[in-house]
């Protein structure tokens, strides 16, 4: 999975996006610190405890296993990720984070990067709008003293994004209109939805998602009966509803601890809206690495790990952030993209192993694997993720909780342990 971030210049995305995977990245003040898209990994939390706890409670019953002790530095956790971690049973998984290069106005026109800053969105699952929570920025990114109206100004700068894909998928409407019109009056609507299909495949678009916009677009305008004859007005009200449907934007209400009051309540959105605080999460995760705190994503707290090591400015600077961090809940970060991958996206996260008891892998690894999918995708399928030759020879799965065999259509839920079993 591919998470965007897309936004104007200055408003703390590329610091947004190296607070959630450490990466190091250009932050600077000036439009376009961010030439190219920026890709890192982002390691969130599973929605559910790992199912390593479960099989500790399990070895711990049968005698095989000591109960955990106090100074245990992974707090009870028994399995061997290959990827992330896992701290008192919460798995952290990956998923993949695009910081594309800032957006100005007039990007469907060719303005800033143009056609390849809207590529690059193209290639992302789902999207997440950085906005300026405080009003530091005028509409292009360039730093102020303050704009007069924070709720005026979120909503210009919310809508100057989805105007701009508005008018990218109008143009790419507007391209192939003629042919898509003639296919209408030779197949009649069924000609218009697979016209759609077929044109906007590139932009992740798939039949459910043409048939909702189509449905919108005919609460609004009734009938689609002649579309050769439709004024302009109209085609771009179907770029609208089918941008609605390709590009749900989340919005990150950033540098909130800088805001008067809640102004993002004002933003109209056809996703989350979450305030967020990335120079605080930044600042933390540094701590945490360089050992002078304990801190864990989307945390509302954290624990000085030697005080005594510290400086006064030091202790000043991390008792007001803690105070900050408790006021507000958590930094917003780790939670939003958390709420747009497993829940908006809706997936899942599913831990294939070689050993339905054991739960290893061939190497005798505890849970070494967590596969971010689709909830519910089929055990076949999830064969496939995990290498091709399972997909090819796979025979039947086996639920590694209920040691049921369950066939290639079975669907996975979150959390489950499966053994695939396939031809050699």
């Amino acid at each position: 999975m591919r998470i965007g971030l897309v936004g104007k210049p200055n408003v703390g995305k590329s610091t947004y996006f190296s607070a959630a995977t450490l990466a190091k990245v250009d932050i600077a003040n000036y439009p376009f610190c961010t030439i190219e898209a920026n890709v890192g990994v982002a390691f969130l939390a599973a929605p559910q405890t790992c199912p390593c706890k479960d099989l500790r409670e399990r070895l711990e019953s049968d005698g095989r296993l000591e109960p955990v002790s106090q100074d245990d530095p992974r707090q009870g956790s028994i399995c061997e990720p290959r990827t992330g971690t896992c701290v008192a049973h919460i798995r952290l998984v990956p998923t993949f984070l695009v910081d594309v290069a800032g957006l100005v106005p007039g990007a469907s026109e060719g303005r800033g990067r143009g056609n390849a800053f809207l590529s690059d969105l193209a290639n992302c699952d789902a999207l997440i709008q950085v906005v300026d929570a405080a009003g530091l920025t005028d509409i292009e990114g360039n730093p102020i003293a303050a704009v007069d109206d924070v709720e005026a100004s979120l909503k210009e700068e919310t809508a100057f994004l989805t105007a701009e894909l508005d008018s990218w998928i109008h143009s790419i409407l507007d391209d192939g209109w003629s042919r898509g019109s003639r296919r209408v009056q030779a197949e009649g609507e069924k000609g218009l939805t697979t016209f759609l299909h077929e044109r906007f495949t590139g932009l992740g678009a798939n039949l459910s998602h043409v048939l909702q916009a189509l449905d919108g677009f005919r609460n609004q305008w009734g009938d689609i009966d002649t579309p050769w004859m439709w004024p302009e007005e109209r085609v771009h009200s179907l770029a609208f509803y089918l941008r609605q449907q390709l590009f749900p934007i989340h919005i990150a209400a950033n540098k909130a601890d800088s805001a008067k009051g809640t102004p993002w309540d004002a933003i109209q959105a056809n996703g989350m809206i979450q305030p967020t605080m990335a120079d605080m999460e930044l600042a933390l995760r540094r701590a945490d690495s360089s050992g002078m705190i304990s801190y864990s994503p989307g945390s509302d707290t954290f624990e000085i790990v030697d005080e005594s090591k510290l400086n006064p400015a030091q202790i000043n600077a991390l008792s007001s952030m803690k105070e900050k961090l408790a006021q507000s809940g958590g930094t917003g970060v780790a939670e939003l993209l958390s709420r747009v991958l497993f829940d908006a996206l809706d997936h899942v996260v599913v831990y294939p192993v070689a050993d339905e008891t054991a739960w290893k892998d061939g190497e005798g690894r505890i849970l070494p694997d967590a596969f971010v999918v689709p909830n519910g995708i089929e055990a076949k399928a999830l064969a496939y993720k995990v290498h091709s030759d399972l997909g090819d020879g796979f025979i039947k799965a086996v639920d590694g909780r209920t040691r049921r065999i369950v066939g290639s259509e079975h669907e996975c839920g979150d959390n489950d342990v499966i053994k695939i079993h396939a031809k050699s």
